[in-house]
């Protein structure tokens, strides 16, 4: 028998999540039956989406259910096996996060070949963030050459692996951040212009300075202001890749209005919003490109790391506070 604690949703959150609405639980697993496996986690990811499933409302994921453990992509050691596809100490990665320990049928987790690279890497720049930047900007977007870039979030798990894409092709790139270590983070990693949105009084007028000719893509993680900037920004037949609007994920009352929309008619914006999940054909590509990239040391990231199931819940909440920079990880063994 194995002794597992996990993170369970105690409450739906009205607003911005806080720590009551989560509890922490103990479950003991028994020996893993016919065809499963028994995994012990080393890593867990917390990503903003995971909000919008503690609601209880239709979406492109199921809602989390009151009273079980959350759901999240995870990383972790086979302990014990039932099936002859996997043995004892296999690396394996899973949607089983937010617990130390499970059981599952060995269809649920996939054998995880790190070519080289942390294991944790796999749930930050090479997994689910790193391929909804590449597939955003090159697909969604369509990146080409001579394009201007800018990036809200850009610091974080994401928009840092957006900027860096775009360096890579040879863009001008610029990334919105709140605070000097951010700021500093990305100017480290060769944004061209980055903007403290949290010292500027007018996010527009800041962009204006730095794209005084404007911009032909924006990646949207943020919403909101950003949102109105970018559409004044945007030069005719801009491309916007609608990721996420961290911003609204916490709304109680009426969404933020965007301001600058008939904009995107004069102008002739394409706005289209997506999920990664709608690009996993392009996988193979995906993986051909970061492993190449980041062997030749051309892709750097950065990880913000809780340790422990319990600081779990704490970790998810700093990503609607500007608590991290870079993937925000948690470690369990």
């Amino acid at each position: 028998m194995t002794v597992s604690r996990e993170i369970r949703l105690k409450s739906r959150p009205v607003g911005v999540p806080t720590a009551d609405n989560f509890e922490l639980a103990s479950v003991t697993l028994p020996a893993p039956g016919a065809g499963e496996v028994q995994v012990r986690n080393s890593w867990m990811t917390v990503d903003p989406y995971m909000r919008g499933r503690m609601n209880d409302v239709k979406s492109y994921v199921p809602p989390f259910q009151i009273g079980e453990a959350l759901q999240g992509g995870a990383v972790g050691e086979v302990v014990a096996s039932n099936d002859p596809s996997f043995a004892v100490g296999d690396l394996v990665q899973s949607m089983f996060g937010w617990r130390e320990a499970f059981n599952a049928p060995a269809s649920a987790v996939q054998k995880l070949n790190t070519f080289g690279l942390p294991p944790q890497t796999f749930l930050g720049i090479a997994g689910m963030p790193g391929m909804t930047a590449w597939a955003g900007l090159l697909k969604v977007a369509g990146l080409k050459d001579g394009d201007i870039v800018f990036v809200s979030g850009a610091a974080g798990a994401v928009g840092s692996v957006v900027v860096q894409i775009a360096k890579i092709k040879g863009n001008k790139v610029i990334g919105s951040a709140g605070g000097a270590d951010k700021v500093a983070f990305l100017k480290s990693i060769g944004c061209d212009e980055v903007i403290d949105y949290k010292a500027e009084k007018d996010l527009t007028a800041a962009l204006m300075r730095a794209a005084p000719t404007g911009i032909d893509v924006y990646f949207e993680n943020v919403g909101g202001e950003h949102m109105d900037a970018a559409l004044a920004a945007a030069r005719p037949f801009a491309r916007f890749a609608l990721c996420g609007m961290i911003s609204q994920y916490n709304a109680t009352g009426e969404m933020y209005g965007v301001k600058n929309l008939i904009q995107a008619v004069g102008k002739s914006i394409r706005l289209e919003g997506f999920i990664v999940s709608n690009h996993f054909e392009h996988l193979p590509a995906f993986l051909q490109d970061m492993s190449g990239w980041i062997n030749d040391g051309k892709l750097k990231w950065t990880e913000t790391i809780d340790e422990g199931i319990e600081n779990a819940p704490g970790a998810f909440l700093k990503l609607f506070k500007g608590g991290n920079t870079g993937k925000m990880l948690v470690k369990l063994s």
